[in-house]
């Protein structure tokens, strides 16, 4: 086999999909509570509690500005457990990894099949802390509907950075290094819970480049029902001035 070949995707991923979602169904409650728990708790302690001193973020309400964060920053979260912790036990601990592919399976049906259930798994969470917010009436905004697809791809973004650490990872205690120093500086350099014009411009610069701010920056449009051409595409027009600023600071590089 061929480590560096490139994937050959099948509808063989079915089976093993399905298989996590029948073992999912026994405890479904519980890991849908546990994986909105964080940002629940997060989105309703400082959004009512600091939503009370800060009345206006950006011009909309704090509670409202912290919902759309916490929309991505739950399925980030989501993805990530189940692509690090529940995925890594599935191949080393229990070794079902290795029944499968006892079976007429490729390992890269298996790699799929995890990559697409940690998504889903993520787009739940989000779409229960949607149902909070609206719930809550923080937002009712017929837009709203639109994240959910950008959820969906945050999913799967985080779902594949997941797997791609799961596959580096000795033990459990690996995931740590990942969850305290890329998450959870992510979570605070992305925009969820201040706006980045805060940021010093250095840092500010690294965070244009973090997944979970052009995610953030995609659904918080949506949740506050201000979608203009111009809001919708920030993430591009970011991208162009990354691009102008490396070309300005290369060797030698001149304006056209």
């Amino acid at each position: 086999m061929n480590l560096y070949a490139a994937p050959r995707p099948s509808m063989r991923f079915l089976p093993v999909y399905r298989r996590n979602l029948l073992v999912w169904r026994k405890l479904a409650v519980a890991s849908v509570i546990g994986n909105i728990a964080d940002p629940l708790i997060i989105l309703v302690a400082f959004g009512y509690g600091l939503g009370r001193l800060l009345q206006q973020v950006d011009g909309v309400p704090y509670i409202l500005f912290l919902a759309a964060g916490s929309m991505c920053m739950s399925t980030m979260m989501a993805a990530s457990f189940e692509s690090l912790y529940s995925a890594f036990s599935r191949m080393h601990v229990q070794r079902t990894w290795d029944s499968l592919l006892n079976a007429p399976l490729e390992l890269d049906d298996i790699v799929i099949a995890e990559w697409l259930w940690a998504a889903t798994k993520s787009v739940l969470s989000g779409v229960a802390i949607v149902t909070v917010v609206w719930l809550l009436d923080i937002s009712r905004e017929p837009t709203l509907v639109l994240a959910l697809p950008v959820v969906a791809l945050t999913g799967l973004v985080f779902g594949a950075i997941g797997l791609c650490v799961n596959a580096l990872a000795r033990g459990y205690d690996f995931f740590t290094y990942y969850f305290t120093l890329v998450l959870t500086p992510m979570m605070f350099l992305s925009g969820v819970f201040f706006p980045r014009d805060q940021l010093p411009p250095i840092v500010r610069a690294i965070s244009d480049w973090l997944p979970l701010t052009n995610a953030v920056e995609l659904v918080r449009p949506l949740a506050v029902c201000v979608v203009t051409p111009s809001s919708l595409l920030s993430v591009k027009r970011r991208r162009d001035e990354r691009r102008a600023s490396h070309t300005h600071l290369l060797p030698g590089s001149r304006a056209l």
